[in-house]
């Protein structure tokens, strides 16, 4: 037997054994739950038997039935709560057999390799991770398509999106190569069992919690959570040890499998969190907030990595890379899924809406500039002269003096006023009341506090249909859980922002300037047809310092007119 089958027989054995340990506390429970009724009946048959006669002996036969009978009726409440309590499942784009064969194909010849069970289904996540995630509960067999009851099922394979658009078909194989072969331990029974528990409490707990509850329901509900509580706190050191060692037994099977694609493989997934983090926090969080969502987030990945290649050379044969098939070819329609992760995506780091609508609509990669880039200098240009005009700040001088321009600006914070805290502070309310005064329009307005999202996405993923029956429900009907990208900005963050927002507006107005889109850090202004990636520290000298010789020395190199109007929104 080799180092690694020893390896991997003692991961496995450990992780057995911690299964059995839970199983073991389960047991205890249920032990000091039937308890009372024991004690119940030896008294009785000793009564029967004419030992411990007497009617002190009686009254303590029928107080400790009765303490029985009441303990016996919260334990089968406990358990059936505990049982019935639907565990979190993750959001997820459903990827069907039909929607993508040769996926479906890698995945199983990966598990006849590995000699592990074959994951039942396939999923996408828009996350660089993958995972198995068992979905046998019963709550969610009863859903149309659900597995049947009876037997237990290969739990589901969640595949990062990124990684299928950024990664080569070989390079996917060797990183799913240890998730695949997590399915060996999962149909173990007793580990099988012991997460099963360790689900059921948590799950138990989450409903505990839930708000919305009558009195009626609620003081049961606690009680269960409480109970809950206390046996996963008993759990928990067993389940993270269990969990550890089934990971650690699954990597050591996984070895055998493409061993020499494994270290280029680990770097790529390094490369695709880099791409896709500055993609979410730089591109799409910019539009999501202008009530626009980026429909090809995943495609954005591979441009996103192909600039950060090229300007820090972190990809190394980058180009013979492009010559090997991409793993998003394993899907029959990689743009509907593209779509489905990106909508989800909205939902998951922003709170998003979970369809289209006029303050919710798709853009294309072509369409950004001009649908979010401007809109948002616009926006903020906006909002910032109407809070110049509540601070009763005049308007600078002019042909016109109703028109909005870049003078204004420059001239109440660099005049007596000083740096301009009582600006900062006005954009800041001023943002904060209108991400306040829309609370269904989830995610479309420009603030940095979304609210949360709506009950399902109706947009269908590959080989998937909309309908009552979409398996995309899987989560139930609360808001989607928020996983913020960025913390809020403070108000003097805010300010620099629409300072800058308000030159970019001047800049396109009057030197001829465009709105662009720059991979790694979002909107981007261009000028004759190159990014200006200089303006922030002549805006901060300004916003901070009331010094406006910088900028104004910006402003002459570009060719803006500070006197002249400025669109606005």
């Amino acid at each position: 037997m080799s180092g690694i089958d020893v390896g991997e027989e003692l991961g496995a054995r450990a992780a057995r054994a911690r299964a059995l340990a839970l199983l073991r506390i389960r047991g205890r429970a249920l032990g000091v739950a039937i308890l009372p009724a024991a004690v119940a009946v030896v008294l009785f048959a000793a009564g029967a038997q004419g030992h411990l006669a007497g009617s002190a002996w009686d009254a303590v036969r029928w107080t400790v039935l009765a303490v029985a009978v009441l303990v016996l009726l919260v334990t089968v409440l406990v358990a059936v709560s505990v049982a019935r309590a639907r565990p979190a499942v993750s959001p997820t784009v459903p990827v069907t057999e039909a929607g993508a064969p040769d996926l479906y194909r890698l995945v199983r010849e990966l598990a006849d390799r590995l000699d592990v069970p074959a994951p039942s289904a396939i999923a996408l996540t828009p996350d660089c991770d993958s995972w198995l995630e068992d979905r046998t509960h019963r709550a969610l067999r009863r859903r149309p398509g659900a597995p049947a009851e009876g037997g237990d099922t290969a739990p589901v394979l969640v595949i990062g999106s990124p990684f299928l658009w950024w990664m080569r078909v070989a390079e996917l194989r060797a990183v799913l190569a240890p998730v695949v072969a997590g399915t060996g331990p999962s149909a173990d029974p007793d580990i099988a069992a012991a997460r099963r528990f360790v689900r059921g409490l948590d799950a138990a707990i989450a409903d505990a919690a839930a708000p919305g509850r009558s009195a009626l329901h609620a003081a049961p509900l606690a009680f269960t959570g409480w109970v809950s509580r206390l046996l996963l706190r008993a759990c928990r050191e067993h389940a993270a040890e269990m969990e550890r060692c089934v990971a650690a037994a699954a990597s050591m099977r996984a070895q055998t499998v493409d061993q020499g694609l494994r270290v280029t493989a680990q770097e790529q997934v390094g490369l695709a969190y880099a791409g896709w983090d500055r993609l979410l926090t730089r591109v799409a969080l910019p539009a999501w907030r202008m009530g626009r969502w980026p429909s090809r987030l995943d495609a954005g990945v591979v441009s996103a990595l192909t600039e950060l290649s090229r300007r820090d050379r972190l990809a190394d044969g980058f180009a013979l890379r492009l010559g090997e098939r991409p793993a998003c070819d394993l899907l029959e329609e990689p743009g509907t899924a593209d779509e489905a992760a990106s909508l989800l995506a909205a939902r998951l780091f922003h709170g998003g809406p979970a369809e289209s609508g006029p303050d919710w609509a798709p853009v294309d990669w072509q369409q950004y500039p001009d649908e979010v880039v401007d809109r948002k200098w616009r926006s903020e240009a906006a909002r910032l002269h109407r809070v110049l005009d509540t601070l009763g700040v005049p308007r600078a001088s002019a042909a016109d003096p109703s028109v909005p321009t870049l003078a204004r600006v420059v001239e109440h914070l660099s005049g007596p006023g000083g740096p301009g805290e009582e600006l900062a502070a006005g954009i800041g309310a001023e943002v904060a009341r209108e991400e306040g005064g829309s609370p269904d329009r989830a995610g479309a307005g420009s603030g940095d506090r979304p609210p949360g999202g709506e009950s399902r996405t109706g947009r269908a993923g590959p080989g998937q249909s909309d309908g009552a029956d979409d398996p995309l429900d899987l989560w139930g009907p609360g808001p989607l859980p928020l996983f913020p990208l960025q913390p809020p900005r403070t108000d003097a963050d805010l300010l620099a922002d629409h300072v800058q927002a308000m030159v970019c507006c001047a800049a396109v107005d009057t030197a001829g300037a465009a709105p662009g889109l720059d991979w790694l850090d979002g909107p981007a202004l261009l000028v004759g047809g190159e990014r200006r990636a200089d303006l922030a520290d002549p805006v901060l000298s300004l916003v901070e310092d009331g010094d406006p010789d910088p900028l104004l020395a910006w402003l002459a190199e570009v060719g803006v007119r500070a006197d002249k109007p400025v669109r606005l929104v």
